[in-house]
C-alpha cells in the first residue's frame, strides 16, 4: 500500500510500505479521510530522523477485512477509529477495565497510523458512524473526544463560564463541547482572524487575540469579577505563557484543564494558583466517563448538523499531496484551520 512518511528533513514523503495484516480481533480499515492534528506538525518540528510507521491518529474509512474471532459482520462498516487507546488496548489490564483505554498496560505494537490507503486496529475501537455522516465528519471525531473528555474531566455543570486558550482544531472542538454540555459564556483566545470567526460561529460568545492584552479584563467584566469558572488550555508548546493566562482567567476555586501538549521542561510559580485554591486538571485522549465513552458522545453531537463542526474542515488534500497539505496547515495566512488528508 501506499503511506506518508516524514522524512527527517522537512518534507512528508510517499512510498510502498507493507500492507497491514488483521490479527485476532483485529479490523483493517481503508482510510477514506485522516485530519491532520496540530500534533504531527509540532512533532515533525521535533524530529531529527525519518519515520519509520506513518502518522495519523484522527482517522475515519471502511472497514474491509477482520481477523480471527472478529464479527464478519462488520465488513462494510463506516467507523470513526479510536486509533490512540481502544484500538490497540488489551481489553484485560485494570485499566481498560476502567474504561481508561489510553492507560492500557499490554498496548498492541504499533502498526502505524492514517496517513496511509490501510489501518490495522481493534474492531472494539472502530465505532460506527451513520450514513448521514460524511467523512469529513467522521474525521473530527477523535478531535471532538478528545475536548469531550476534557470539558467532562473539568466537571462542568450547565451555566459556569468556560475560557478557552487557543482556537486550533482542539479549542474550536472544545467550544462546541462545551456549549453542548450547558456552559454558560465561553471566551476564547483566537490568533487568527479565520479562528475568531469560526469560534463564535460555532458557539464562542466572545473571541479575543491573546496579545492585545485584553483577555484576563473581558472575563473579570462578565463574571462579576470573578473570573472563569472553568479553563481549558489547548495551545501547549515550549513556553508557560498560556499557563500563566490561565491561572490570571480563572476565578478563585475554578479548576484549570490542559489539553495542550507541553513539550520541553518549564518554569512555573505556582504560588499564584496555590493561593487561589485552583485545581490543575491534566486531561490525554478519551475513555469512559460515567458508563459513556467519549466517541459515542462525539459521534452523537456530529450528527447533529446544527453545529457546523464540521465547516472547520477549511481545506482537502490526498495522499500523493500530502506534504501541500502539511505546508497548508502551517500557515494559517491560507485560511487553513482544520486540514484533512482525503483518499477515495
Amino acid at each position: 500500500m501506499k503511506a506518508a512518511f516524514y522524512d527527517g528533513n522537512g518534507y512528508m514523503e510517499v512510498k510502498e510500505h507493507p500492507d497491514p495484516i488483521a490479527g485476532d480481533g483485529d479490523a483493517i480499515i481503508q482510510v477514506k479521510a485522516t485530519g491532520i492534528c496540530g500534533s504531527d506538525l509540532l512533532m515533525n518540528n521535533d524530529k531529527e530522523q525519518a519515520d519509520e510507521l506513518p502518522a495519523g491518529h484522527e482517522v475515519t474509512g471502511l472497514v474491509v477485512e477482520v481477523g480471527p474471532g472478529s464479527d464478519k459482520s462488520l465488513i462494510g462498516q463506516r467507523v470513526a477509529i479510536e486509533t490512540i487507546g481502544q484500538g490497540r488496548a488489551c481489553s484485560k489490564c485494570w485499566y481498560c477495565r476502567m474504561g481508561q483505554y489510553r492507560q492500557c498496560q499490554n498496548m498492541a505494537v504499533a502498526e502505524g497510523g492514517g496517513f496511509a490507503e490501510f489501518i490495522n486496529r481493534k474492531t472494539i475501537g472502530c465505532y460506527e458512524i451513520g450514513d448521514s455522516m460524511t467523512w469529513e465528519e467522521g474525521a473530527l471525531v477523535e478531535p471532538l473526544a478528545v475536548s469531550v473528555h476534557g470539558i467532562r474531566r473539568g466537571l462542568m455543570t450547565g451555566g459556569e463560564s468556560v475560557a478557552i486558550l487557543g482556537s486550533g482544531t482542539i479549542g474550536l472542538t472544545a467550544v462546541v463541547a462545551a456549549r453542548a454540555l450547558g456552559a454558560g459564556k465561553i471566551f476564547v483566545t483566537a490568533r487568527h482572524e479565520q479562528q475568531a470567526n469560526m469560534a463564535l460561529s460555532l458557539g464562542a460568545d466572545y473571541a479575543c487575540d491573546p496579545s492585545d492584552g485584553n483577555f484576563e479584563d473581558l472575563i473579570l467584566e462578565n463574571t462579576d469579577g470573578r473570573g472563569a469558572d472553568l479553563t481549558v488550555e489547548t495551545v501547549g508548546g515550549k513556553s508557560n505563557a498560556t499557563l500563566l493566562q490561565s491561572v490570571d482567567s480563572t476565578r478563585m476555586q475554578g479548576r484549570i484543564v490542559i489539553l495542550g501538549g507541553f513539550r520541553t521542561p518549564l518554569q512555573f510559580d505556582w504560588l499564584q494558583p496555590l493561593l487561589k485554591e485552583q485545581s490543575f486538571i491534566f486531561s490525554s485522549c478519551y475513555g469512559i466517563l460515567n458508563g459513556y465513552h467519549d466517541y459515542e458522545m462525539a459521534i452523537e453531537l456530529l450528527s447533529q448538523k446544527e453545529n457546523k463542526l464540521s465547516e472547520i474542515v477549511t481545506h482537502k488534500y490526498s495522499l500523493e499531496d500530502i506534504q501541500e497539505g502539511f505546508e497548508c496547515a502551517y500557515d494559517k495566512t491560507t485560511g487553513s484551520i482544520k486540514v484533512q488528508i482525503h483518499q477515495e
